[in-house]
């Protein structure tokens, strides 16, 4: 029997679909699944002459992959949002790590889209004045956000 891919191998899920979408995810993702996907397209075209490229036969190519479509939709999602949580997590480790980092950021993907512009707008005026700053002609070399002194004051 086949070893399943290493991403269904490394994911550790608690929930039936979870353990499902991670072990579809990762051989839907595989070049096998994309080549026997183009083997069924070959097949069907070539059997397009037999059934004189009737209406039914461009119905069963469409409705199939409409039907394939419809589900991966949920697959990938599934999958990206363990990814993303993931990441978010890691990202979280990291700014609670590193000394200079605010405290603040972590978890900023629960924040509604407001709280989110607001923060944008705090640091689209942190560049600009940083930008102010500058020489006329100097490239932007340092951190804008580390060296600032807005940021430092606050």
């Amino acid at each position: 029997m086949a070893q399943p891919p290493l991403e269904v191998q490394t994911r550790a899920t608690n929930d039936a679909f979870g353990k499902f979408a991670a072990s579809a995810s990762g051989w839907l993702g595989s070049k096998w699944a994309f080549a026997g996907a183009g083997i069924v397209i070959v097949i069907w075209a070539a059997i397009g002459p037999v059934f004189h490229f009737s209406d039914t036969w461009q119905l069963v190519i469409n409705t199939g992959t409409t039907i394939v479509t419809f589900l991966m939709v949920f697959l990938i999602q599934n999958t990206q949002n363990r990814d993303a949580r993931a990441i978010n997590l890691k990202l979280n480790e990291l700014i609670r790590a590193i000394d200079k980092a605010r405290d603040q950021m972590i978890d900023i993907e629960n924040l509604s889209d407001l709280e989110l512009d607001k923060l944008k707008t705090k640091y689209e005026n942190i560049r600009a004045a940083y930008i102010k700053r500058q020489p006329a002609g100097s490239p932007l070399e340092q951190d804008p956000v580390g060296g600032s002194d807005t940021v430092a004051n606050e």
